[in-house]
């Protein structure tokens, strides 16, 4: 799901929290630069990194490491933790300075170790928000973003229906949407050209590689005809 939740995973935990459940564990899909919704509905998002991992790579550089409060170190037994670590405060550095100084710790899943120091870094986040005052605040966020985003998924379907049952509205649709396409393709083309010395050849190359072919024509199209440029 775009964003790292799905529309299940919130309703689930409103659900637990309704129930009166104390402690309620939402995990992403990823830690990508769309992968941040977690942060809209959650008193303190914790990021798991593995040195050596691609992934966590990645997660250095997309900004990702503006949204957690705890940072953890897993297989801390790894060769390449240090190194790790020290990217970790670096980039942390350059961030802004608030009340709450990111822990990062080291832990080893496979054997428990630097669980017990996680759970006591956790609890200190949360008494910290709640000393500042700033625990209710997130809440009332994070329950008005949760209603948005269930309310924008369920108009989009209803959206979706409409178009599928009304002919009529459906040619107008995909009518603009061909027209956007085009207009998109075309803004592409001119600027590759632009860039590889007015070469309309090479610009319909790269195009046709990444994806901009023109939808089919004649038949009855669908949305995923329209790739994204």
């Amino acid at each position: 799901a775009l964003g790292g939740l799905a529309e299940a995973a919130l309703q689930t935990a409103l659900l637990m929290d309704a129930a009166g459940k104390d402690d309620v564990f939402l995990e992403t899909v990823g830690v990508g630069q769309a992968e941040v919704d977690v942060i809209d509905h959650a008193d303190s998002v914790v990021l798991v990194l593995i040195p050596g991992s691609g992934d966590s790579i990645q997660a250095l550089k997309a900004g990702v490491m503006e949204i957690p409060d705890v940072i953890v170190v897993n297989k801390s037994d790894h060769p390449l933790t240090d190194t790790m670590v020290r990217e970790i405060r670096g980039v942390l550095s350059l961030g802004p300075k608030t009340s709450w100084r990111v822990p990062i710790v080291r832990t080893q899943a496979a054997t428990g170790e630097g669980v017990e120091d996680l759970a006591e870094r956790i609890a200190e986040h949360r008494q910290h928000i709640i000393e500042e005052g700033t625990l209710e605040e997130r809440r009332r966020r994070n329950l008005r973003n949760e209603v948005m985003e269930l309310a924008t998924v369920r108009l989009r379907r209803q959206l979706e229906a409409s178009v599928r049952g009304d002919e009529e509205l459906r040619r107008r649709t995909f009518a603009i949407v061909d027209a956007a396409f085009q207009q998109r393709r075309k803004m592409l083309r001119q600027a590759t050209a632009g860039v590889l010395g007015g070469s309309a050849a090479a610009a319909s190359v790269i195009l046709a590689g990444a994806g901009g072919a023109p939808p089919p024509r004649g038949g009855d199209p669908s949305i995923d005809d329209y790739a994204p440029i």
